[in-house]
């Protein structure tokens, strides 16, 4: 009888493999990112933004339009970036003029974020120059294919 020698044993069916990089799905992904980030960032350099900035004037833009006012954890959630980097970087757009903190009447600890006229009107500069990065990036697949397969990957059911 052999032995494992306190190895855990695979489920029948899930051996390893050796896969050339180029079958590995998260090793083509890693890729895929990295060629459409170098595209965000060649974009939103000449307006002054970095990728992260870009997303969160953006959230913030569109929340405001919402007629929301959202508050820096609600900002991250939306945007799905961690708080303390929320934090930093809105310190940076609101140095950059582009965002207002003010004093939430219903809770005077909590600051609103609102976008000044300076970021309203950048955000949707920004976001249409994203956007042109998207098509020209997810131009060989159908965009709706692409839009569903990543919003599996990205929020699976349970």
């Amino acid at each position: 009888m052999a032995r494992d020698h306190g190895r855990a044993r695979r489920p029948r069916g899930t051996e390893l493999r050796t896969l050339n990089p180029g079958d590995s799905p998260g090793f083509l992904l890693w890729h895929a990112t990295l060629r459409w980030q170098r595209g965000i960032a060649a974009a939103l350099t000449p307006l002054g933004l970095t990728h992260v900035q870009f997303v969160l004037l953006a959230c913030a833009w569109w929340l405001n339009g919402q007629g929301e006012h959202p508050n820096q954890l609600a900002l991250a959630r939306q945007a799905g970036t961690d708080v303390k980097m929320t934090s930093q970087v809105l310190r940076t757009l609101e140095q950059k003029g582009l965002i207002e903190r003010e004093v939430d009447p219903a809770d005077t600890r909590s600051k609103r974020l609102r976008v000044t006229s300076l970021g309203a009107d950048l955000a949707p500069r920004a976001i249409a120059a994203v956007e042109h990065v998207d098509a020209q990036f997810f131009q060989p697949v159908p965009l709706a294919d692409a839009v569903a397969l990543l919003g599996r990957l990205a929020h699976p059911e349970p």
